[in-house]
């Protein structure tokens, strides 16, 4: 978005509340820039003609970057408008500074056999990644040279064990969760930035329900608001949950979602707060050949309680973010599309077609996007 040209009034547009009136998706729009423009103050969504030009402020649509990679990403971590960091299969993590006109591979040597399914990153130089699997293929690697070196801080030893998402409070505190062990969700936490971890007791931790699991589908599996409020969201079980900490971790509560659940393939696969009371929730059923309904839910209560959104995206969605500085606007993606609600996550439209797995934005109004066969985007020209 630095380019343009644009910025400030961009900036009017989300923090002033102004509506974002229409959505402009031409065919193909997932290979070429779509356009989200943004009414007058007041006026109501859908209020403008596709291509009619509706006032105020201009959000552009995905446009894709070259990575020159063919790789999965669901690991992004979105620094800046200018800098992200992506991670996915093949142990493979890229880097930009320039916005996505060129990508560097930082892969960790040796990685290759790993599945990175997660990365945090605090700047263009330090980042944490997390690779999934059973037994030792959980592991933590950290960077405090913009990948030219790696340090692997954790590697899981309990067979039984397989973690899924990383999420940081800071530049030192943060969280690793992964699948039930004994019964209840096994939680890892680090004071270091990522250079040591502990397994947190689960005391705190309430039992597993028969079959519940975590979804490392796009490293938003467990996030967090502030310096102590976190979310873990789970799936598998009769009813698809989400645990909240106030704590870092210590002790939790969990709350029933209104997500497809029931099957090993249901559940909630993502979420996203932009304070420690309002969040969405995103997920379904992840297979293509069945369908999604009711799969988005918000929470004005910090997750105590969750009401289905009244028009949830088409299909199963496995990642979410809160577009900059707004109270109302957010987007989820999914293999089938990108969609936009300007409500909060009360309703959504569809507003791209193309296949993402993860999505993430920063306050200087950079938002990214990642997914299969090397795709990453970024929200601007």
């Amino acid at each position: 978005m630095k380019a343009m040209g644009n910025t400030g009034r961009l900036m009017a547009l989300v923090t002033g509340g102004a509506a974002l009136a229409a959505v402009l998706v031409a065919p193909g729009a997932h290979a070429a820039p779509a356009e989200i423009r943004a009414g007058a103050p007041g006026e109501a969504a859908g209020g403008a003609e596709p291509g009619e030009a509706t006032g105020r402020g201009l959000l552009p649509g995905w446009q894709l970057t070259d990575t020159g990679a063919d790789v999965r990403f669901r690991g992004l971590a979105a620094v800046s408008r200018t800098t992200a960091w992506v991670a996915g299969s093949k142990g493979t993590v890229l880097r930009t500074g320039d916005g996505g006109r060129t990508w560097r591979n930082v892969s960790p040597p040796g990685a290759a056999g790993l599945e990175l399914r997660d990365i945090e990153a605090f700047d263009g130089r330090r980042a944490v990644a997390l690779a999934i699997g059973e037994g030792e293929a959980s592991r933590v690697l950290r960077t405090d040279d913009g990948g030219a070196t790696w340090t692997e801080s954790f590697r899981n030893t309990d067979p039984r064990a397989f973690f899924n998402c990383l999420t940081f409070f800071d530049s030192r505190h943060g969280l690793a969760a992964g699948d039930p062990v004994d019964g209840k969700f096994r939680v890892l936490s680090t004071a270091d930035g990522g250079r040591s971890w502990r397994v947190l007791p689960d005391a705190g931790m309430p039992a597993a329900l028969p079959g519940e699991a975590g979804f490392a589908a796009s490293g938003q599996c467990l996030v967090g608001s502030g310096s102590k409020d976190v979310w873990l969201t789970t799936g598998g079980a009769a009813t698809a949950r989400v645990l909240h900490s106030r704590d870092r971790g210590l002790t939790w509560t969990a709350s029933a979602s209104t997500l497809p659940a029931g099957d090993p393939a249901r559940g909630v696969f993502a979420v996203a707060f932009r304070d420690r009371g309002h969040g969405i929730a995103v997920g379904g059923d992840y297979r293509p050949d069945q369908a999604s309904p009711k799969a988005a839910a918000v929470t004005g209560d910090g997750g105590r309680t969750w009401r289905a959104s009244a028009t949830p995206p088409p299909a199963y969605r496995s990642g979410v973010a809160w577009l900059p500085h707004s109270r109302s606007a957010a987007l989820a993606v999914g293999p089938t599309g990108t969609d936009l609600t300007l409500d909060g996550g009360r309703t959504w439209r569809t507003v791209d077609s193309g296949s993402y797995d993860t999505v993430d934005c920063t306050p200087d109004l950079g938002c990214w996007a990642a997914g299969e066969k090397g795709r990453v985007a970024r929200l601007g020209r």
